[in-house]
């Protein structure tokens, strides 16, 4: 296959055993990785970038340096800058940070090819300023799509490298969009699970986030393995009322795409949240951990509008919040888990009631 540019447009020549492209609409760490695994077949893959010196490099190095090093993109991807070279693509993941959600597909030209247009939505938060989930975010900026939310326990470099992992894929469109998104995402080492609960899917995403930040904290205060064990439970509790508050299921965010994805990004710096989260433990302000990254921190744009949602309807989320104060610099990290710690004692389980009095 070969690729020609022509006036900043890109043609692809050729065929490929998956026939039309797949678009890629992101091209930082995970948004390259996804591309390089759809490619891992030899199918074509058009990845967006928007950043023209990226989309020179990915196209004559076959590699992305800044986001995602030491990993040889394979031939079937072809990088672009420009969204209407997309616009016939019938299917297209979109990776863009969730703030930037809006202003990219805003500028995604309206479908106009036969049947449906699958638009799979990868990223994970919630955005700042009107508490949108990313599903609602695209229903007002691309009505014509069909939504998917891809959510699951992965790190960007084990996906490009080939490595086995398995995803929650959440349809909007029900089993025949999953018919039709299986056939195209699915690959021998990369394994969908089928969902129609795009809330429960994208809820588990957004807050596993936040609970990330929370156990990095503790990493960073040293505090041991089993303050971060409870912290991971108590965390998936709160992750529980909220999503089942918003009409998810609990079934669903005790899945991959919640709690397998919860224990994957509260224990490694592989995850950017949980580094960010280790940066505050060990004293950094927000801004300071934030600084200079190539690479976004879901969490920590989240957490406060997560903890405004959570406190206007009602739900108990205290480590959310906590995490919100800390970003927010309103108290020092040691002093936040202090009042996480002096929370008056209560049952674990809702419905149960503590003994009155000590037994003898």
């Amino acid at each position: 296959m070969t690729a020609s540019i022509k006036s900043g447009r890109i043609g692809v020549i050729g065929e490929s055993n998956r026939g039309a492209p797949i678009g890629v609409i992101g091209a930082g760490a995970w948004g390259t990785a996804l591309a390089q695994m759809l490619a891992s077949d030899g199918s074509r893959v058009l990845l967006w970038a928007r950043e023209a010196e990226l989309v020179a490099e990915i196209n004559t190095k076959r590699t992305n340096t800044l986001y995602l090093p030491g990993v040889t993109l394979g031939e079937g991807i072809t990088a672009t800058s420009d969204l209407a070279d997309l616009a016939s693509l019938g299917v297209l993941l979109v990776v863009v940070p969730a703030q930037h959600l809006a202003g990219v597909l805003g500028r995604l030209p309206a479908w106009g090819g036969a049947g449906t247009r699958d638009i799979v939505l990868c990223a994970k938060g919630i955005e700042a300023g009107t508490g949108r989930m990313m599903v609602d975010v695209a229903r007002d900026a691309a009505p014509d799509a069909c939504l998917a939310v891809l959510s699951g326990p992965t790190f960007a470099r084990e996906v490009a490298l080939g490595l086995p992992t398995a995803i929650t894929l959440a349809c909007g469109g029900g089993e025949a969009q999953w018919q039709r998104l299986s056939a195209a995402i699915a690959r021998p080492t990369f394994r969908p699970y089928y969902s129609d609960d795009i809330i429960g899917a994208e809820i588990g995403g957004a807050v596993k986030n936040v609970l990330a930040i929370a156990c990095g904290v503790v990493e960073g205060l040293g505090l041991g393995e089993n303050a971060r064990a409870a912290l991971i439970a108590r965390g998936f509790a709160e992750m529980l009322r909220f999503g089942t508050a918003r009409g998810g299921r609990a079934e669903t965010l005790s899945g991959l795409c919640g709690l397998g994805d919860l224990v994957l990004t509260c224990a490694s710096t592989a995850s950017r949240n949980y580094s960010l989260g280790k940066a505050l433990g060990e004293g950094k302000s927000a801004a300071e951990a934030l600084s200079g990254k190539a690479s976004v921190a879901e969490g920590a744009a989240t957490a406060p509008v997560l903890a405004d949602l959570a406190a206007r309807e009602g739900i108990a989320m205290p480590i959310v919040d906590a995490v919100a104060r800390l970003l927010a610099g309103e108290a020092p990290a040691r002093e936040v888990v202090s009042q996480l710690l002096s929370r008056p004692l209560k049952a674990e389980q809702a419905g149960a009631s503590p003994p009155q009095s000590a037994p003898t």
